[in-house]
Protein backbone atom coordinates (compact mmCIF):
# COMPACT_ATOMS: atom_id res chain seq x y z
CA UNK A 1 0.00 0.00 0.00
CA UNK A 2 1.28 2.93 -0.98
CA UNK A 3 1.27 6.06 1.83
CA UNK A 4 1.30 9.85 0.77
CA UNK A 5 3.68 11.84 2.88
CA UNK A 6 1.71 14.44 5.00
CA UNK A 7 3.76 17.49 6.54
CA UNK A 8 1.58 17.04 9.82
CA UNK A 9 -0.90 14.75 11.05
CA UNK A 10 -2.89 15.67 13.56
CA UNK A 11 -5.23 12.94 15.90
CA UNK A 12 -8.06 14.14 17.40
CA UNK A 13 -10.90 16.87 15.88
CA UNK A 14 -11.45 18.36 19.51
CA UNK A 15 -10.75 21.99 20.61
CA UNK A 16 -6.87 21.22 20.88
CA UNK A 17 -6.63 19.70 17.45
CA UNK A 18 -9.12 21.92 15.55
CA UNK A 19 -6.87 24.60 16.84
CA UNK A 20 -3.53 23.25 16.19
CA UNK A 21 -4.62 22.86 12.33
CA UNK A 22 -6.13 26.11 11.59
CA UNK A 23 -3.32 27.76 13.20
CA UNK A 24 -0.98 25.43 11.15
CA UNK A 25 -3.17 26.09 7.88
CA UNK A 26 -2.92 30.29 8.08
CA UNK A 27 0.86 29.37 8.22
CA UNK A 28 0.19 27.02 4.81
CA UNK A 29 0.95 23.84 6.69
CA UNK A 30 -1.13 20.89 4.54
CA UNK A 31 -2.49 18.60 7.45
CA UNK A 32 -4.80 16.02 7.89
CA UNK A 33 -6.87 15.66 10.55
CA UNK A 34 -8.41 12.29 11.33
CA UNK A 35 -11.09 11.81 14.06
CA UNK A 36 -13.07 8.76 15.34
CA UNK A 37 -16.31 9.84 15.06
CA UNK A 38 -17.90 10.98 11.84
CA UNK A 39 -19.30 14.91 13.61
CA UNK A 40 -19.23 16.75 16.56
CA UNK A 41 -19.56 14.27 20.05
CA UNK A 42 -23.38 15.98 21.00
CA UNK A 43 -23.03 16.22 24.28
CA UNK A 44 -21.57 19.40 26.49
CA UNK A 45 -18.21 19.09 28.15
CA UNK A 46 -16.12 22.16 28.58
CA UNK A 47 -18.34 25.23 29.86
CA UNK A 48 -15.73 27.97 30.28
CA UNK A 49 -12.57 29.29 28.32
CA UNK A 50 -10.61 32.73 29.92
CA UNK A 51 -9.58 36.12 28.19
CA UNK A 52 -6.38 34.42 27.16
CA UNK A 53 -7.90 32.00 25.17
CA UNK A 54 -10.32 34.06 23.79
CA UNK A 55 -7.42 35.63 22.19
CA UNK A 56 -6.78 32.62 20.14
CA UNK A 57 -10.50 32.51 19.33
CA UNK A 58 -9.86 35.92 17.41
CA UNK A 59 -7.00 34.57 16.00
CA UNK A 60 -9.05 31.57 14.36
CA UNK A 61 -10.90 34.30 12.86
CA UNK A 62 -14.42 33.28 14.84
CA UNK A 63 -14.67 35.67 17.62
CA UNK A 64 -17.93 37.25 16.14
CA UNK A 65 -19.35 33.64 15.98
CA UNK A 66 -18.11 32.63 19.63
CA UNK A 67 -19.45 35.74 20.85
CA UNK A 68 -23.06 34.74 19.77
CA UNK A 69 -22.73 31.73 21.48
CA UNK A 70 -21.01 32.46 24.89
CA UNK A 71 -21.80 34.93 27.48
CA UNK A 72 -19.56 36.53 29.58
CA UNK A 73 -19.47 35.70 33.89
CA UNK A 74 -19.55 38.43 35.89
CA UNK A 75 -16.76 36.58 38.27
CA UNK A 76 -16.76 34.09 40.82
CA UNK A 77 -18.81 33.69 44.37
CA UNK A 78 -18.28 31.75 47.03
CA UNK A 79 -21.35 30.74 49.10
CA UNK A 80 -22.03 28.27 52.42
CA UNK A 81 -24.50 25.39 52.65
CA UNK A 82 -26.93 27.83 52.68
CA UNK A 83 -26.07 29.88 50.02
CA UNK A 84 -24.69 32.83 52.05
CA UNK A 85 -22.08 34.35 50.46
CA UNK A 86 -18.58 34.44 51.66
CA UNK A 87 -16.52 36.01 49.11
CA UNK A 88 -17.57 37.61 45.76
CA UNK A 89 -14.44 38.19 42.97
CA UNK A 90 -15.98 40.62 40.07
CA UNK A 91 -14.82 40.65 36.82
CA UNK A 92 -14.99 43.67 33.74
CA UNK A 93 -16.95 41.81 31.42
CA UNK A 94 -16.11 44.25 28.76
CA UNK A 95 -12.70 42.98 28.56
CA UNK A 96 -9.36 43.51 30.51
CA UNK A 97 -5.68 42.48 29.76
CA UNK A 98 -6.62 40.30 26.97
CA UNK A 99 -9.27 42.75 25.28
CA UNK A 100 -11.96 40.34 25.81
CA UNK A 101 -13.91 39.18 28.49
CA UNK A 102 -11.44 37.20 31.14
CA UNK A 103 -14.61 34.48 31.67
CA UNK A 104 -16.52 33.28 29.04
CA UNK A 105 -19.07 30.64 29.10
CA UNK A 106 -20.62 28.66 25.99
CA UNK A 107 -21.58 25.06 25.15
CA UNK A 108 -18.85 23.26 23.94
CA UNK A 109 -20.27 21.36 20.90
CA UNK A 110 -21.79 24.61 19.69
CA UNK A 111 -17.60 25.88 19.85
CA UNK A 112 -16.88 22.68 17.82
CA UNK A 113 -19.01 23.41 14.86
CA UNK A 114 -17.87 26.77 14.85
CA UNK A 115 -14.70 25.34 14.89
CA UNK A 116 -15.05 22.66 11.91
CA UNK A 117 -17.02 25.33 9.54
CA UNK A 118 -14.34 27.78 9.93
CA UNK A 119 -11.51 24.48 9.05
CA UNK A 120 -13.65 24.05 6.00
CA UNK A 121 -12.03 27.42 4.69
CA UNK A 122 -8.76 26.21 4.34
CA UNK A 123 -7.81 24.19 1.33
CA UNK A 124 -4.38 23.11 3.33
CA UNK A 125 -6.57 21.30 5.71
CA UNK A 126 -8.66 17.63 4.87
CA UNK A 127 -10.85 16.62 8.42
CA UNK A 128 -11.32 13.14 7.97
CA UNK A 129 -14.42 11.69 10.34
CA UNK A 130 -15.19 8.11 11.25
CA UNK A 131 -11.00 7.60 10.78
CA UNK A 132 -9.59 5.48 13.53
CA UNK A 133 -6.15 5.65 14.71
CA UNK A 134 -4.70 2.35 15.35
CA UNK A 135 -0.87 2.41 15.26
CA UNK A 136 2.29 4.79 14.47
CA UNK A 137 5.27 3.51 13.24
CA UNK A 138 8.74 5.61 13.12
CA UNK A 139 10.19 5.20 9.36
CA UNK A 140 12.97 6.74 7.89
CA UNK A 141 12.00 10.73 7.34
CA UNK A 142 8.39 10.47 8.50
CA UNK A 143 5.67 8.50 10.66
CA UNK A 144 3.49 5.92 9.34
CA UNK A 145 0.04 6.60 10.50
CA UNK A 146 -2.34 3.52 10.23
CA UNK A 147 -6.08 4.08 10.50
CA UNK A 148 -9.44 2.49 9.42
CA UNK A 149 -12.30 3.90 7.93
CA UNK A 150 -15.36 2.90 10.27
CA UNK A 151 -17.81 3.17 7.69
CA UNK A 152 -16.28 0.98 4.72
CA UNK A 153 -13.62 -1.09 7.05
CA UNK A 154 -10.65 -0.82 4.73
CA UNK A 155 -7.25 -0.29 6.36
CA UNK A 156 -5.56 3.22 5.24
CA UNK A 157 -2.27 4.73 6.18
CA UNK A 158 -0.39 8.03 5.83
CA UNK A 159 3.04 8.83 6.67
CA UNK A 160 3.58 12.45 8.29
CA UNK A 161 6.95 14.40 8.59
CA UNK A 162 4.87 15.20 12.55
CA UNK A 163 2.18 13.90 14.14
CA UNK A 164 0.07 15.92 16.69
CA UNK A 165 -1.34 13.49 19.32
CA UNK A 166 -4.61 15.71 20.37
CA UNK A 167 -6.50 12.76 20.97
CA UNK A 168 -7.74 12.45 24.45
CA UNK A 169 -7.34 11.20 28.29
CA UNK A 170 -7.24 7.85 26.22
CA UNK A 171 -4.62 8.77 24.46
CA UNK A 172 -3.58 5.84 21.52
CA UNK A 173 -1.02 8.46 20.88
CA UNK A 174 0.47 8.58 24.09
CA UNK A 175 0.79 5.01 24.43
CA UNK A 176 2.78 4.64 20.97
CA UNK A 177 5.61 7.14 22.35
CA UNK A 178 5.58 5.08 25.19
CA UNK A 179 4.41 7.56 27.41
CA UNK A 180 2.42 7.13 31.09
CA UNK A 181 0.19 9.72 33.02
CA UNK A 182 1.75 10.74 36.34
CA UNK A 183 -0.89 10.98 39.24
CA UNK A 184 -1.18 14.62 40.92
CA UNK A 185 -2.95 12.76 44.08
CA UNK A 186 -6.34 14.35 43.24
CA UNK A 187 -9.18 12.45 42.48
CA UNK A 188 -12.95 13.30 43.14
CA UNK A 189 -16.43 12.00 42.03
CA UNK A 190 -19.05 14.72 40.98
CA UNK A 191 -22.06 14.68 39.11
CA UNK A 192 -22.77 16.98 36.19
CA UNK A 193 -25.89 17.88 35.29
CA UNK A 194 -27.01 20.43 32.54
CA UNK A 195 -30.72 21.76 31.84
CA UNK A 196 -32.44 24.24 29.88
CA UNK A 197 -35.37 26.22 30.73
CA UNK A 198 -36.91 29.95 29.44
CA UNK A 199 -37.40 30.50 33.20
CA UNK A 200 -35.51 33.18 34.55
CA UNK A 201 -34.00 31.61 37.64
CA UNK A 202 -32.82 34.84 39.19
CA UNK A 203 -29.05 34.32 40.03
CA UNK A 204 -26.65 36.22 40.07
CA UNK A 205 -24.70 35.89 36.40
CA UNK A 206 -21.32 34.52 36.94
CA UNK A 207 -20.21 31.16 38.74
CA UNK A 208 -21.55 30.35 41.98
CA UNK A 209 -19.08 27.65 44.26
CA UNK A 210 -20.42 25.85 47.13
CA UNK A 211 -17.85 25.86 49.57
CA UNK A 212 -19.33 22.41 52.04
CA UNK A 213 -17.99 19.29 52.57
CA UNK A 214 -20.87 17.57 53.10
CA UNK A 215 -21.67 18.36 49.27
CA UNK A 216 -19.90 20.71 47.51
CA UNK A 217 -21.38 21.94 44.27
CA UNK A 218 -20.52 24.31 41.27
CA UNK A 219 -23.33 26.42 39.59
CA UNK A 220 -23.45 28.57 36.28
CA UNK A 221 -25.46 29.65 33.43
CA UNK A 222 -24.03 28.47 30.17
CA UNK A 223 -26.48 29.97 27.87
CA UNK A 224 -29.68 32.30 26.86
CA UNK A 225 -31.23 28.69 28.34
CA UNK A 226 -28.75 26.22 29.49
CA UNK A 227 -27.78 26.02 33.16
CA UNK A 228 -25.21 23.91 34.74
CA UNK A 229 -24.75 22.10 38.19
CA UNK A 230 -22.08 19.99 39.63
CA UNK A 231 -22.08 18.55 42.53
CA UNK A 232 -19.70 15.75 44.21
CA UNK A 233 -21.06 12.27 44.97
CA UNK A 234 -20.91 11.05 48.31
CA UNK A 235 -19.51 7.70 49.01
CA UNK A 236 -21.80 4.71 47.69
CA UNK A 237 -23.37 7.34 45.05
CA UNK A 238 -23.28 7.27 41.46
CA UNK A 239 -24.88 8.92 38.30
CA UNK A 240 -27.69 6.28 38.19
CA UNK A 241 -29.03 7.37 41.52
CA UNK A 242 -29.69 11.06 39.37
CA UNK A 243 -31.18 9.95 36.21
CA UNK A 244 -34.19 11.70 36.06
CA UNK A 245 -35.72 15.15 37.63
CA UNK A 246 -37.79 13.99 40.36
CA UNK A 247 -34.38 12.38 41.56
CA UNK A 248 -32.56 15.49 41.19
CA UNK A 249 -35.10 17.48 43.21
CA UNK A 250 -33.53 17.01 46.46
CA UNK A 251 -30.22 18.61 45.06
CA UNK A 252 -31.78 21.76 43.05
CA UNK A 253 -34.28 22.60 45.49
CA UNK A 254 -31.89 25.24 47.29
CA UNK A 255 -31.48 26.57 43.31
CA UNK A 256 -35.00 26.27 41.72
CA UNK A 257 -38.71 27.05 43.20
CA UNK A 258 -41.14 24.58 42.59
CA UNK A 259 -42.99 26.83 40.25
CA UNK A 260 -40.60 26.13 37.76
CA UNK A 261 -39.83 22.54 38.01
CA UNK A 262 -42.77 22.01 35.27
CA UNK A 263 -40.67 24.03 33.09
CA UNK A 264 -37.07 22.12 33.54
CA UNK A 265 -35.95 20.01 30.41
CA UNK A 266 -32.94 18.13 31.36
CA UNK A 267 -30.54 18.02 28.69
CA UNK A 268 -27.59 15.35 30.19
CA UNK A 269 -26.71 13.73 33.73
CA UNK A 270 -23.32 12.39 33.85
CA UNK A 271 -20.37 11.41 36.41
CA UNK A 272 -16.90 12.30 35.85
CA UNK A 273 -14.07 11.84 38.05
CA UNK A 274 -11.95 14.81 38.40
CA UNK A 275 -8.08 13.97 37.98
CA UNK A 276 -5.17 15.88 38.31
CA UNK A 277 -2.97 14.00 35.78
CA UNK A 278 0.46 15.25 33.59
CA UNK A 279 1.82 12.68 30.90
CA UNK A 280 6.09 12.32 31.47
CA UNK A 281 6.96 13.06 28.17
CA UNK A 282 4.79 15.06 25.56
CA UNK A 283 7.52 14.33 22.87
CA UNK A 284 9.47 11.40 20.83
CA UNK A 285 10.68 12.70 17.76
CA UNK A 286 8.30 13.51 15.57
CA UNK A 287 5.23 12.68 17.54
CA UNK A 288 3.95 15.38 19.83
CA UNK A 289 0.97 15.51 22.30
CA UNK A 290 -1.48 17.82 23.07
CA UNK A 291 -4.59 18.82 25.54
CA UNK A 292 -6.25 16.35 27.18
CA UNK A 293 -3.48 13.36 26.39
CA UNK A 294 -0.50 15.32 28.35
CA UNK A 295 -2.53 16.72 31.21
CA UNK A 296 -5.71 16.83 32.90
CA UNK A 297 -6.85 19.54 34.88
CA UNK A 298 -9.50 19.24 37.84
CA UNK A 299 -12.42 22.03 36.26
CA UNK A 300 -12.42 24.37 39.35
CA UNK A 301 -10.17 27.28 37.57
CA UNK A 302 -12.28 26.20 34.21
CA UNK A 303 -8.27 25.78 32.56
CA UNK A 304 -8.88 21.80 30.95
CA UNK A 305 -9.80 22.81 27.28
CA UNK A 306 -8.02 25.85 27.33
CA UNK A 307 -4.84 23.96 28.34
CA UNK A 308 -5.36 22.01 25.02
CA UNK A 309 -5.61 25.56 22.89
CA UNK A 310 -2.65 26.87 24.67
CA UNK A 311 -0.76 23.95 23.69
CA UNK A 312 -2.00 24.08 19.94
CA UNK A 313 -0.50 28.03 19.77
CA UNK A 314 2.68 27.47 21.73
CA UNK A 315 3.67 24.82 19.17
CA UNK A 316 2.15 25.02 15.63
CA UNK A 317 4.13 28.20 15.20
CA UNK A 318 7.06 26.45 15.67
CA UNK A 319 6.53 23.67 13.62
CA UNK A 320 5.32 25.96 10.78
CA UNK A 321 8.64 27.06 11.00
CA UNK A 322 10.88 24.36 11.25
CA UNK A 323 8.47 23.14 8.36
CA UNK A 324 9.02 26.41 6.07
CA UNK A 325 12.47 26.09 6.61
CA UNK A 326 12.90 29.56 8.84
CA UNK A 327 13.44 27.84 12.34
CA UNK A 328 16.25 25.38 13.31
CA UNK A 329 14.30 21.75 14.35
CA UNK A 330 15.77 22.57 17.75
CA UNK A 331 13.11 24.62 18.67
CA UNK A 332 10.64 21.80 18.73
CA UNK A 333 12.62 21.17 22.27
CA UNK A 334 11.19 23.96 23.99
CA UNK A 335 7.56 22.78 23.29
CA UNK A 336 7.29 20.65 26.37
CA UNK A 337 10.00 22.61 28.42
CA UNK A 338 7.95 25.98 28.32
CA UNK A 339 3.82 24.01 28.54
CA UNK A 340 4.74 21.40 30.18
CA UNK A 341 5.59 23.31 33.53
CA UNK A 342 2.90 25.52 32.80
CA UNK A 343 0.27 23.25 32.80
CA UNK A 344 1.71 21.55 35.82
CA UNK A 345 1.14 25.12 37.73
CA UNK A 346 -2.26 25.46 36.32
CA UNK A 347 -3.22 21.76 37.38
CA UNK A 348 -1.92 22.67 40.79
CA UNK A 349 -3.66 25.87 41.54
CA UNK A 350 -6.63 23.96 39.85
CA UNK A 351 -6.36 21.33 43.09
CA UNK A 352 -5.53 23.63 45.74
CA UNK A 353 -8.58 25.67 44.88
CA UNK A 354 -10.97 22.11 44.46
CA UNK A 355 -9.19 21.29 48.13
CA UNK A 356 -9.66 24.42 49.58
CA UNK A 357 -13.10 24.82 48.59
CA UNK A 358 -14.59 21.14 49.02
CA UNK A 359 -12.29 19.56 51.96
CA UNK A 360 -11.92 20.15 56.03
CA UNK A 361 -15.28 18.72 57.20
CA UNK A 362 -16.91 21.53 60.22
CA UNK A 363 -13.67 22.74 60.72
CA UNK A 364 -13.26 23.89 57.25
CA UNK A 365 -16.55 24.99 57.28
CA UNK A 366 -15.90 27.34 59.72
CA UNK A 367 -12.31 28.56 59.18
CA UNK A 368 -13.84 29.49 55.44
CA UNK A 369 -16.36 31.19 57.21
CA UNK A 370 -13.69 33.36 59.19
CA UNK A 371 -11.59 33.50 56.36
CA UNK A 372 -13.13 33.91 52.95
CA UNK A 373 -15.13 37.27 53.42
CA UNK A 374 -11.32 38.87 54.28
CA UNK A 375 -9.61 37.14 51.13
CA UNK A 376 -10.32 40.63 49.12
CA UNK A 377 -8.33 42.70 51.67
CA UNK A 378 -5.23 40.54 50.70
CA UNK A 379 -2.99 42.71 49.02
CA UNK A 380 -3.21 41.43 45.14
CA UNK A 381 -5.22 38.58 45.90
CA UNK A 382 -8.59 39.73 44.01
CA UNK A 383 -6.15 41.10 40.97
CA UNK A 384 -4.69 37.63 40.94
CA UNK A 385 -8.48 36.22 41.03
CA UNK A 386 -9.83 38.13 37.83
CA UNK A 387 -6.55 39.61 35.92
CA UNK A 388 -6.33 36.95 33.78
CA UNK A 389 -2.88 36.80 33.53
CA UNK A 390 -1.27 33.06 33.65
CA UNK A 391 2.13 32.19 34.60
CA UNK A 392 5.20 33.22 32.62
CA UNK A 393 6.76 30.37 30.44
CA UNK A 394 10.00 28.74 31.69
CA UNK A 395 13.22 29.33 30.20
CA UNK A 396 14.33 27.85 26.84
CA UNK A 397 15.65 28.80 23.30
CA UNK A 398 12.84 31.14 22.87
CA UNK A 399 12.69 32.63 26.46
CA UNK A 400 15.81 34.19 27.07
CA UNK A 401 15.28 35.20 30.93
CA UNK A 402 17.41 37.58 32.49
CA UNK A 403 18.26 36.70 36.70
CA UNK A 404 15.52 38.53 37.57
CA UNK A 405 12.53 37.22 34.84
CA UNK A 406 10.66 40.50 34.61
CA UNK A 407 8.69 40.46 31.33
CA UNK A 408 9.85 37.15 29.45
CA UNK A 409 8.01 34.66 28.74
CA UNK A 410 4.80 36.28 29.86
CA UNK A 411 2.06 36.98 27.42
CA UNK A 412 2.12 40.09 26.26
CA UNK A 413 -1.45 42.61 27.00
CA UNK A 414 -3.83 42.92 24.35
CA UNK A 415 -3.96 46.55 24.66
CA UNK A 416 -5.27 49.04 22.63
CA UNK A 417 -2.54 51.06 20.35
CA UNK A 418 -3.08 55.19 19.58
CA UNK A 419 -4.82 54.01 16.59
CA UNK A 420 -7.40 52.06 17.68
CA UNK A 421 -6.29 48.94 16.73
CA UNK A 422 -5.10 46.14 19.72
CA UNK A 423 -1.96 44.50 19.92
CA UNK A 424 -2.76 41.24 18.19
CA UNK A 425 -4.30 42.74 15.49
CA UNK A 426 -1.47 44.29 14.53
CA UNK A 427 0.77 41.02 15.36
CA UNK A 428 -1.15 38.87 13.21
CA UNK A 429 0.85 35.65 13.88
CA UNK A 430 4.70 37.48 13.36
CA UNK A 431 7.29 38.16 15.44
CA UNK A 432 7.05 41.96 17.11
CA UNK A 433 9.87 44.27 18.78
CA UNK A 434 7.25 46.79 21.35
CA UNK A 435 9.77 49.49 22.02
CA UNK A 436 9.23 52.88 24.04
CA UNK A 437 11.29 54.40 21.90
CA UNK A 438 9.78 55.68 18.84
CA UNK A 439 11.13 53.00 16.16
CA UNK A 440 12.65 55.46 13.04
CA UNK A 441 12.07 54.89 9.50
CA UNK A 442 15.26 52.08 9.49
CA UNK A 443 14.00 50.03 12.27
CA UNK A 444 10.33 49.34 10.61
CA UNK A 445 12.01 48.99 7.05
CA UNK A 446 14.51 46.15 8.53
CA UNK A 447 11.70 44.59 10.83
CA UNK A 448 9.38 44.18 7.21
CA UNK A 449 12.46 42.55 5.59
CA UNK A 450 12.22 40.09 8.09
CA UNK A 451 8.61 40.01 8.20
CA UNK A 452 7.80 41.48 11.47
CA UNK A 453 6.74 44.40 13.14
CA UNK A 454 7.35 47.65 15.15
CA UNK A 455 4.86 48.68 17.73
CA UNK A 456 5.48 51.79 19.58
CA UNK A 457 4.22 51.90 23.15
CA UNK A 458 3.51 55.38 23.29
CA UNK A 459 3.50 56.95 26.50
CA UNK A 460 0.08 57.20 28.68
CA UNK A 461 -0.94 53.94 27.21
CA UNK A 462 -1.43 51.12 28.78
CA UNK A 463 1.14 48.72 27.05
CA UNK A 464 3.69 51.48 27.67
CA UNK A 465 2.57 50.95 31.65
CA UNK A 466 3.28 47.28 31.18
CA UNK A 467 6.99 47.68 29.86
CA UNK A 468 7.72 50.06 32.32
CA UNK A 469 6.51 48.35 35.60
CA UNK A 470 8.26 45.20 33.57
CA UNK A 471 11.52 47.55 33.97
CA UNK A 472 11.87 47.40 30.30
CA UNK A 473 12.27 50.02 27.41
CA UNK A 474 11.88 47.33 24.31
CA UNK A 475 10.82 43.55 24.33
CA UNK A 476 11.05 41.49 21.39
CA UNK A 477 7.50 38.98 21.08
CA UNK A 478 6.70 36.06 19.70
CA UNK A 479 4.21 35.23 17.24
CA UNK A 480 2.05 33.79 20.19
CA UNK A 481 2.21 36.79 22.20
CA UNK A 482 4.94 35.55 25.02
CA UNK A 483 7.91 37.89 25.47
CA UNK A 484 11.09 36.25 24.11
CA UNK A 485 13.49 38.86 24.79
CA UNK A 486 13.77 41.92 26.78
CA UNK A 487 16.17 44.48 25.69
CA UNK A 488 18.97 45.42 26.45
CA UNK A 489 19.27 47.47 23.50
CA UNK A 490 17.26 47.74 20.41
CA UNK A 491 20.11 46.44 18.26
CA UNK A 492 20.15 43.32 20.50
CA UNK A 493 16.41 42.94 19.78
CA UNK A 494 16.66 43.28 15.85
CA UNK A 495 19.42 41.09 15.59
CA UNK A 496 17.38 38.40 16.80
CA UNK A 497 14.60 39.24 15.30
CA UNK A 498 14.45 36.19 12.74
CA UNK A 499 13.02 36.12 9.31
CA UNK A 500 9.56 34.60 9.73
CA UNK A 501 7.04 34.91 7.21
CA UNK A 502 3.12 35.82 9.18
CA UNK A 503 0.43 34.23 9.11
CA UNK A 504 -2.91 34.56 7.13
CA UNK A 505 -5.07 36.32 9.50
CA UNK A 506 -7.93 34.27 8.67
CA UNK A 507 -9.58 32.20 5.61
CA UNK A 508 -11.88 35.25 5.93
CA UNK A 509 -9.46 38.47 5.59
CA UNK A 510 -8.09 36.49 2.66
Amino acid sequence: MNAKTIPVVLVGAGPAGLTAATLLAQYGIESLVLERWEGVYPQPRAVHLDGEIRRIVERLGVGDEFDAISRPAQGLRLVDADQRVLAQFERDSAGGRNGHPEANLFDQPELEEILRANLRLYPAVTLRGSAEVTALTEESGCVRVDFNDRTTGRAESVCAEYVLGCDGANSLVRDAIGGRMRDLRFEQRWLVVDLATTADLGHWDGVYQVCDPARAATYMRIGRTRHRWEFRLLPGESADDYRDLPRLRPLLTPWIVPTVFERLELVRVAEYTFRAQLADRWRKGRVFLLGDAAHLTPPFIGQGMGAGMRDAANLTWKLAGVLRGELPEGVLDSYETERKPHARAMIRLAKFTGLTMTEGGELGNRLRGLIAPRLQQVPGLTRMVTSGESPPLHRSDLVVAPLLRHLAGRLIPNSRLADGRRVDEVMAGRFAIVTADAPSPEDRALCEQRHGVVIHAQPGTDLYRWLRRGHSVAVLVRPDGAVQRCGGSLSALYAALPRFVPSVRSARAG
